[in-house]
């Protein structure tokens, strides 16, 4: 049997003074333990999006009609609210599921050996997008699903996954300097189709807010825009996004590219073509609830890939002090 060390009055004031340098004093994960946590921050930060997504078209998006509590005298939800209060309350605690996930990923990283800044401020950088995420889910509610504050909230979501896209991938890199693997002309048309991608999200926010999913039942304000026409400018984009990333495929393979820009290309391509499917099938149809929510999975799938393609351009190998020790855990105290 172990024994557990004894914990003195020193362990534990330094444990009180900065607890994540008390973890990493006495804690090195594995590589495939820092990649699990990068990971579940990953997935819960999709998870949250389709939820949030699931609340509103349930027309539970003022089952809790304040915020931060529930009412104005219960911070859950009451027996009196009934299923659209349990949806709502529910969403705002997988808030605190996401805040473990990545709480979980910054002890990782910060645990990690050896100590690596720039990986643990990722981290901590999706720390403080679901922090403000919050508070602006709150004052979503407090104005009634405005439709832009709406919007706002879902692309703040979309920064927190790329952080967390990023953070995942590094957790399969070094710290050294980026080595780019293709050319200034592949690596121009890849932002090219960033941007597309971007201007995609961004309109099919617009679709949302203009769209017949108020996220209540009763009357919430819309934006003045023909749904139709927005929505048709939204397949524009898409199929420009599915342009530039076959161009992008045949250019890679022209050029004779590495297998991991090929791979991460073509399997963007598929998302592209399943997400285009569920789209098409979804207005057709008069947007069933079903539909929209996997559309909104697909938009936070192919947003992952879309990212993941940037990040394969260029390789990072270990850093030429990998090798060097850190600094003491103890006396990292900003980290």
């Amino acid at each position: 049997m172990v024994r557990v060390p004894n914990v003195t009055r020193a362990d534990a004031q330094a444990a009180v003074r900065n607890p994540l340098a008390f973890i990493a004093a006495r804690w090195t994960p594995d590589p495939r333990t820092v990649r699990r946590a990068a990971l579940a921050a990953l997935v819960m930060s999709v998870v949250i999006v389709v939820t949030g997504g699931a609340v509103r078209l349930t027309g539970s998006g003022l089952g809790c009609p304040t915020w931060p509590k529930c009412t104005d005298d219960s911070i859950a939800a009451t027996r009196e609210m009934g299923l659209h209060g349990v949806i709502e309350f529910g969403n705002r605690l997988l808030t605190y599921v996401l805040c473990a996930a990545v709480g979980w990923a910054i002890v990782a990283a910060r645990s990690q050996k050896p100590f690596r800044r720039s990986f643990t401020r990722l981290g901590w950088a999706q720390f403080w997008l679901v922090m403000g995420n919050a508070v602006l889910g709150g004052i979503v509610v407090l104005v009634g699903l405005n439709p832009y504050t709406v919007a706002a909230h879902f692309l703040l979501s979309s920064a927190l996954i790329a952080v967390a896209t990023v953070m995942w991938q590094r957790t399969r890199e070094g710290d050294g300097e980026p080595r780019p693997l293709v050319g200034k002309a592949v690596q121009q048309l890849v932002w090219f189709m960033v941007a597309a991608s971007v201007l995609l999200i961004v309109v099919g926010t617009v679709v949302t807010g203009a769209g017949p999913h108020a996220g209540d039942s009763s009357e919430v304000e819309r934006m003045p825009l023909d749904w139709e026409t927005v929505s048709k400018l939204h397949a524009v984009l898409a199929w420009i996004v599915v342009t530039l990333t076959f161009a992008l495929w045949f250019v890679l393979k022209a050029v004779d590219a590495p297998q991991g820009p090929l791979h991460r290309t073509r399997e963007l391509f598929v998302v592209l073509l399943a997400q285009g499917v569920i789209g098409y099938v979804q207005y057709f149809t008069d947007l069933p609830e079903v539909l929209v929510a996997l559309h909104m999975l697909g938009s936070c799938v192919m947003w992952i890939w879309v990212v993941r393609v940037l990040l394969s351009l260029r390789e990072r190998p270990e850093a030429a002090t990998a090798g060097v020790p850190g600094p003491a855990p103890e006396a990292t105290l900003t980290a």
